[in-house]
């Protein structure tokens, strides 16, 4: 009933303005997402330009050129310290312009007012799994046992067990210390064992004693976070069929100091095969773990790896938490320190490996990757030495497509290989005959064929794929350069397993700086290279570019893959005519249940951008946004998280730092 003054509000007019302010909310929703995409390319495109400024500050050329204006100054009259006030302020190094693990810690470590929220949801959780916590116990410097204890004891989730199993220490302390903390706490359950048989039969001992779902691994002087296990839970309510668990790790001084954390990938398993990287803190399913009998004597110093190896021949059901649960204490005898403190560690690492290639139908061979204890490379026996047919794109730069194909006919020692030359309209006179000689020296080995068409990568490439023979496709850019002869050979002996639908190698640029160790998805936006700018011998992030790695996808300047592969994904999208196309054709075979993998022994020059310049043009940057859109509408990359890449890692460089 109205009122004296109301009028009877028109439902057509209500309608009206509500579509009206629903057009105003559309309009500033567009323009926010708008703006946050130009922000995200404009910091992308001041990170490059810092770090080409400071390449460029750091050649010998800028050297001189400072030292020249400080001697400049210096003859001035009257310009006594001239030279110092004339030198613009140094840049801040590349490397330490991220945030430290310092601030790190302080945004993100355990505060008691989280055990308030966190035993709150405890209480919601609808599975409350029970974790069993395997400690294997000699001699333990009494502080390191009690810090350990402590960190256990003090845990937020309560449905847990301690399984300490003494392998007959001989220092007193430990068994009053264990005496002590089990009178404390039902929930700890103690063996001593009668004799010592070190880390693996002690680790069975107290395994046997475990009641709870998921049996968790801790070493008797590292430390746990109070809320680790709150997590390990968080996710089995997640996943409740999830038979493994790891969490990201720090290292722990005896000043109590957290430093070096290793923020890790997703479950990777090519990766696992050169480093065991899940580590700590690790839960498996009691009973998977008793199914493969527990952890085998004769592997001591790789207990785990071996452990792990096994386990997920049986189950892929493996999970992540991405959050540092676990604190590695340093010391002279830990292994933190290194491996060649127990050098019989590495010796049971790679028979592990030997034993897990065997039992999985890929015999191979390990070898140690030299200056990095406790990383390795895998060389699997070829089955056969397949015809590789090795796909070049080209239009004129005769220089470049001589020196590549000199490297490759000359220094490859694959012997079964094809030269697939896409000719995309080559008009230059010297670039025509340069192709000519080559057709000449190498008439079995080396196909011209002509294209003359647009250019649009993509389409000339899968061209060019239906021209050759080879059962496998190597796709490769003419601006590029054979370093290391065995190259293909280390290539094939990945791309030849069902598992994996794509193999891509190292890069680098003319200077020798890294140009490519795989791609990271995110990074800039949609898409960057791990480690650009890079010397051309760095470890990478925890040993990352030397290793055969799990990667989201690699770049297609070399790429190798089966043609059956190829034909399955459908080859590449030829609406990407330019940019991103590798990215896209990655993604579907990991679409398809493959895996790609980046090789850090396969090793070529990559003079970038040579052949088709950079996209600088209005015309080419409008190409690139299109393209940038079209990723975005298949694949979401604004809400994209790289599997193969730490979500504490940054998205705004390329070099593994911590998010700000």
């Amino acid at each position: 009933m109205n009122t004296a003054g109301d009028e009877p509000a028109n439902s057509l007019d209500v309608e009206v303005e509500l579509r009206r302010v629903a057009a105003e909310l559309a309009t500033e929703h567009r323009r926010n997402r708008q703006a946050k995409a130009r922000y995200t390319a404009a910091r992308a495109v001041y990170e490059e330009m810092r770090i080409a400024v400071d390449q460029m500050q750091s050649s010998k050329f800028w050297t001189l050129r400072q030292r020249w204006f400080a001697a400049k100054a210096r003859l001035r009259p009257g310009s006594l310290g001239a030279a110092a006030h004339y030198a613009p302020p140094p840049m801040e190094p590349y490397d330490t312009v991220a945030s430290t693990y310092d601030d790190f810690l302080q945004r993100n470590a355990f505060r008691e007012t989280d055990r308030v929220w966190m035993t709150s949801a405890v209480g919601a959780m609808k599975l409350r799994p029970q974790f069993s916590i395997i400690v294997p116990t000699y001699n333990t410097p009494e502080p390191y046992l009690r810090a350990m204890l402590d960190s256990v004891l003090t845990q937020v989730y309560p449905f847990w067990q301690l399984c300490v199993a003494d392998d007959a220490s001989t220092q007193p302390h430990v068994r009053a210390v264990l005496d002590e903390y089990a009178a404390r706490d039902a929930r700890v359950t103690l063996v001593f064992r009668a004799e010592n048989g070190h880390i693996s039969a002690a680790s069975n001992s107290a395994i046997e004693a475990a009641t709870g779902e998921f049996v968790a691994l801790l070493d008797h002087d590292d430390v746990l976070t109070p809320d680790a296990l709150f997590h390990h839970a968080l996710c089995v309510n997640a996943a409740p069929d999830v038979d493994m668990i790891y969490s990201d790790e720090d290292k722990i001084n005896d000043d109590g100091r957290l430093t070096d954390p290793f923020f890790k990938p997703d479950w990777s398993p090519d990766r696992f095969l050169c480093q065991m990287y899940t580590s700590h803190f690790s839960a498996y399913r009691t009973a998977l773990v008793r199914e493969i009998g527990g952890f085998r004597l004769g592997f001591e110093g790789s207990q785990d790896y071996d452990l792990v190896l096994r386990l997920t021949e049986r189950t892929t059901r493996v999970a992540h938490v991405p959050r540092v649960l676990y604190h590695w204490r340093i010391h002279p005898a830990s292994t933190t320190a290194g491996m060649e403190t127990k050098p019989y560690a590495e010796i049971a690492a790679k028979r592990a490996i030997v034993e897990a290639l065997e039992r999985r139908g890929e015999p191979g061979t390990v070898e140690s990757i030299s200056d990095l204890p406790g990383s390795y490379a895998i060389r699997y026996a070829l089955r056969e030495q397949a015809l590789v047919s090795i796909v070049i794109p080209t239009r004129d730069h005769g220089g470049d497509v001589d020196r590549c194909l000199r490297s490759i006919f000359e220094k490859t020692e694959y012997p079964n290989l094809e030269v697939v030359l896409l000719d995309n309209g080559t008009r230059d006179h010297g670039s025509l005959e340069v192709i000519a000689a080559w057709e000449r020296r190498e008439p079995n080995r080396l196909l011209v064929v002509r294209h003359d068409v647009e250019f649009n990568y993509s389409a000339i490439n899968n061209y060019a794929t239906s021209k050759s023979r080879g059962s496998y496709v190597l796709f490769l850019n003419n601006d590029t350069e054979v370093v290391t002869p065995d190259w293909i050979t280390r290539m094939m002996e990945q791309a030849q397993r069902p598992s994996v639908g794509g193999v891509g190698a190292k890069l680098l640029y003319g200077d020798g700086r890294i140009q490519h160790g795989g791609v990271v998805l995110g990074v800039g936006g949609l898409a960057g290279h791990s480690h650009r700018f890079f010397p051309r011998d760095h470890f990478g992030y925890y040993n990352v570019l030397r290793m055969t790695v799990n990667q989201s996808a690699v770049t297609a300047a070399c790429l190798l893959m089966r043609r059956s592969v190829f034909d399955e994904v459908g080859g590449f999208d030829e609406d990407l005519r330019v940019a991103y196309n590798d990215v896209d054709l990655c993604l579907r075979i990991l679409e398809k249940g493959y895996r790609i993998v980046y090789v850090g022994d396969a090793v070529l020059y990559h003079y970038e951008s040579q052949s088709r310049g950079y996209d600088l043009t209005p015309a080419q940057i409008a190409r690139d946004a299109v393209e940038k859109a079209y990723m975005e509408r298949r694949w979401g990359f604004s809400t994209i998280r790289d599997p193969y890449y730490n979500p504490n890692l940054t998205l705004l460089r390329e070099d593994f730092s911590l998010a700000p």
